[in-house]
Order: structure tokens, then sequence, then C-alpha cells
């Protein structure tokens, strides 16, 4: 299992998911900069990712969705803050309706994700900051914390079928 932990701060109004892979740095950069390899893992298994826009620099933006076991849809979006290869990535985070265009009741958290060698091995820690205890307490009650913990789950086999290939 890559997930090594997940906390909860509701005092910090965040959430922190903590995973490492047996792949380099670079590599593990590389399904964050790829938006097929993003769909590949982003969103847990019985909802992949689609995404549809995925501009990787300051200031870009992606739209994408998740379907869902029964052919439904979810709606998201980031717009991409800071990009320091191949370390750390910053984005804003939120649900799209069926246009792509946000959803201003959901809000958005800030995700930073950040990269670090440990020992030719790589730790990934992603942290969401949400506007409000409301908002993250709503995420948590949408399954964020088991969906991120899934979605995280499914790297590794992706990181090994790149090795291979």
């Amino acid at each position: 299992m890559t997930v090594i932990s997940s906390t909860k701060n509701p005092e910090a109004l965040s959430f922190i998911l903590v995973a490492e892979f047996n792949a380099d740095v670079k590599r593990v950069w590389q399904i964050w900069e790829d938006p097929r390899q993003l769909e590949r893992w982003w969103g847990p298994p019985t909802w992949p990712a689609t995404f549809s826009q995925y501009e990787f620099t300051p200031g870009g933006e992606a739209s994408y969705y998740m379907t869902g076991p029964e052919g439904e849809k979810a709606g998201g979006w980031w717009r991409i803050t800071d990009i320091q290869a191949p370390n750390r990535l910053e984005f804003d985070d939120g649900f799209a309706d069926d246009n792509g265009a946000p959803v201003e009741a959901m809000g958005s958290a800030h995700a930073t994700v950040t990269l670090e060698d440990i020992g030719g091995r790589t730790r990934m820690t992603v942290q969401s900051v949400f506007e409000s205890e409301e908002q993250m307490n709503t995420m948590m009650e949408m399954g964020m914390e088991d969906g991120m913990r899934e979605a995280a789950g499914q790297i590794d086999a992706l990181l090994a079928e790149h090795t291979r290939a």
C-alpha cells in the first residue's frame, strides 16, 4: 500500500495525505504533469477522471469530470497557482457544473503537492486547505479521505507499468 497516512486537522482546516513510491521524484512528477497519466489515478477506481482541459503552467486551468459506476458525472476544476518542477505543485481545486463552470456554493480548496527524495524513492505529500470548517466537514462526509486513499492506491501500478515500458 502506497498511502502512509491521512490526517485531518480541523484547527488548520487541512487534510494531508502522505504516500511513498518505489520510483524517483522525476518519475512521480510525470503522473501530475501528464493528463493522460493523471486520468489513470485521479479519482477512486469506481470514479475515474477524464481531463478535457489541462494547462500545466502557473495560471493555467484544468477541467475534468469523474464518471461514477452508474454513468453519473461529477465535474471539477483546477487553477494552477505555482509549479516548481519536479518537487512542488500548487492549485486551487473545486467542483464544476455540467458546463465546466465553478460551483461557487461549494467553495474551493487549495492543494499543495510536494515530492521529496527518500533514498531513490519518493514521498508525496498532498495537503488540501479548506475555506471553512463547514466546507471541510462536507468534503469528508462526501468521502474525500477514502477517495484520495483509493486514488493514490492506484499509482504504484501506473509507475510499474511505465517502468517496464
